[in-house]
């Protein structure tokens, strides 16, 4: 695991900048014959590859395909890259493209299930689907509870009904009915982010 410290933003810079190099350096070594440079390159850009792969909403095991595909993009196209210090962008770049194609398909296909599909298909769940939708609370709550309380509130009561009372939600959380739509959006964003902490979606 790479431990990014907090620090000031020339430090950050500076970190990134002694990556970047680093992995130019075996990128370079590695296309001149050094097959072990490979594996340091893998080592110093794995960590950010998985950053801008999952910040698109994959799963751990379609980031895992994704990842793992870029790097197999890059041993067929090596010889494409003319500058050793464009590695890192170009393998940022070929996952984030990747990553994107599959969960926009992923989302076509949930869609064509869920609108097309579902109503003709039969229930047949299996005892472990209970566990499994046991564990997904368990995180949801869990991942809730590291929300303000605001927030927490806010969306407990809009997830009550199917039809959730604006007016009643503005009376009981003191807030404009005009803010409870943004207000749901950020807090909806959090709660997603703290989600793709526990790998749950």
């Amino acid at each position: 695991m790479v431990t990014i410290s907090e620090g000031s933003g020339t430090e950050k810079s500076a970190e990134g900048g002694a990556r970047w190099s680093a992995s130019a350096a075996a990128f370079t070594a590695w296309r001149d014959g050094d097959r072990e440079a490979l594996d340091e390159l893998v080592r110093l850009l794995s960590p950010t590859l998985w950053h801008v792969v999952r910040a698109t909403g994959l799963d751990r095991a379609s980031a895992e395909d994704v990842v793992q595909s870029t790097w197999l993009a890059l041993v067929d196209k090596a010889d494409t890259i003319a500058n050793p210090m464009a590695v890192a962008g170009w393998l940022c770049t070929t996952a984030r493209r990747d990553a994107w194609k599959i969960s926009k398909n992923l989302r076509r296909e949930l869609a064509t299930e869920d609108d097309s599909l579902g109503w003709s298909l039969p229930s047949m769940e299996g005892p472990e689907a209970g566990v499994v939708l046991r564990e997904d609370h368990a995180r949801l709550r869990t991942c809730l509870t590291r929300l303000n309380e605001r927030c927490q509130a806010l969306l407990r009561m809009l997830a009550a009904g199917p039809r959730p009372d604006y007016a009643e939600v503005s009376d009981a959380l003191d807030m404009p009915v005009g803010s409870i739509g943004p207000t749901r959006a950020r807090c909806l964003d959090k709660l997603r982010v703290e989600l793709l902490a526990e790998g749950a979606v």
